[in-house]
């Protein structure tokens, strides 16, 4: 087995990514430190936060388009009420065997913007006015997140 170098590990970068980290992982679990591409270890952590934080997004994105239209879409309720809940269901799951401390603040502190976007896409896929949905997001994160809370319908 030969030991990469640094440089050798920065060009791999650019040309095989995948090649790059098992070479990286290689490097951490022999503690081969003066050989690790930190710059490029650093991007990789960073991208990794990044994509954890908007799968956890675009999950609760998702559980709050279904609950509003289990609450507010009449016209298609009847036929899709048992979907959308499913939908609620496998979401829900996805995002609590997903969700860290750190990550469920994060969710809190964005709980609004997350819940507009969900409403113009509701508004969207439906044809509702945006003024039927309520302005501020009327659910805490710990109903959007269990699994007995659902939406009283709307007439």
């Amino acid at each position: 087995m030969f030991n990469i170098t640094q440089n050798q590990l920065k060009q791999l970068y650019e040309i095989d990514d995948y090649l790059w980290l098992e070479e990286t992982i290689k490097i951490l679990k022999t503690k081969d430190l003066q050989n690790l591409d930190i710059e490029n270890l650093i991007e990789e952590l960073e991208s990794l936060g990044r994509n954890d934080l908007n799968k956890v997004r675009s999950l609760l994105r998702q559980i709050i388009i279904h609950i509003l239209l289990l609450e507010y879409w009449q016209q298609e309720y009847e036929r899709n009420y048992h979907h959308w809940r499913g939908e609620i269901i496998a979401f829900r799951d996805d995002l609590n065997n997903n969700l860290t401390t750190t990550l469920k603040n994060k969710l809190i502190q964005e709980l609004e913007n997350i819940y507009n976007v969900a409403v113009k896409i509701v508004s969207t896929k439906t044809g509702l006015s945006k003024n039927v949905f309520p302005e501020n997001c009327p659910y805490s994160l710990e109903q959007l997140l269990d699994d007995n809370c659902y939406p009283e319908k709307h007439s």
